[in-house]
């Protein structure tokens, strides 16, 4: 049987010790077949960027294990990519937007021509095929995003980890960035996690939300999405089906 692409089992996470600790999840578990989609939401102060920085490696949980495609996760595991939410601090200003995607593919033995094209092609499926030689700080919030994803994609991920996205851009590029991701996952059957604080966009974008309590976090439910695909940022949203789930959501998390 082909394990899961990501399992949570028994997560605990506090930080510090003694009297000044503080326990940001309590208990988590969870699974993500592969070629899923999967939401996570909570109220503010919930642990989700903690979580999330637990599924990447970056932080070592207190308790329990983060397993990818069978093996435990210490440190970030090939065929994970991540894409953070403060774009214009994790890209590289003196490098040209190729040579930021091209970035993560130093130093794997591939040569400089294949690394070139990996990075045009990742490019192209971000729509940013004609910004290569041009440099983050000439391009829009939503076109450095855009570059940040490219850069992520590089690497041909099995499963991409999307810490609020797109918290930090105008409405409109934020649905275009949200279709986006649902055009990478339908061409490229990546796994995809994404931790967003906009129910809208927990529905949207997944298979599966899974919906976390106040600090310290625990699932308080974990919501399916049979929500037919392609979908519409206009027609999708004004499916019963979707303002049921939507509204589920809601009411648990304001219930936490």
């Amino acid at each position: 049987m082909t394990p899961p692409i990501l399992a949570v089992k028994g997560l605990e996470h506090r930080y510090g010790t003694g009297d000044r600790s503080h326990q940001a999840i309590a208990s988590i578990d969870f699974e993500l077949q592969a070629t899923r989609a999967m939401s996570i939401v909570g109220p503010s102060g919930a642990g989700k960027t903690t979580l999330l920085r637990c599924l990447t490696g970056l932080v070592t949980p207190t308790r329990g294990v983060v397993s990818f495609a069978g093996e435990a996760i210490r440190g970030i595991p090939e065929g994970v990519g991540v894409v953070f939410q403060d774009y214009s601090r994790s890209l590289f200003p003196w490098l040209s937007v190729i040579r930021n995607v091209e970035f993560p593919l130093r130093g794997i033995g591939l040569g400089r021509a294949e690394r070139h094209r990996r990075a045009q092609e990742a490019l192209s499926m971000v729509g940013l095929a004609d910004a290569v030689r041009k440099y983050p700080w000439q391009l829009s919030g939503g076109m450095q995003q855009r570059v940040a994803i490219a850069r992520a994609l590089v690497t041909e991920p099995r499963l991409l980890l999307m810490d609020e996205p797109f918290a930090s851009v105008d409405a409109q590029t934020r649905a275009d960035l949200e279709d986006l991701v649902l055009t990478i996952r339908a061409d490229t059957a990546t796994s995809i996690v994404v931790v967003t604080h906009d129910i809208d966009e927990s529905v949207y974008l997944a298979d599966t939300v899974l919906v976390l309590s106040g600090s310290p976090s625990h699932v308080m439910a974990t919501v399916a999405v049979d929500l037919p695909y392609p979908r519409d940022q206009v027609d999708t949203k004004r499916l019963e089906e979707y303002l049921d789930i939507r509204a589920k959501i809601y009411d648990l998390i304001h219930s936490s």
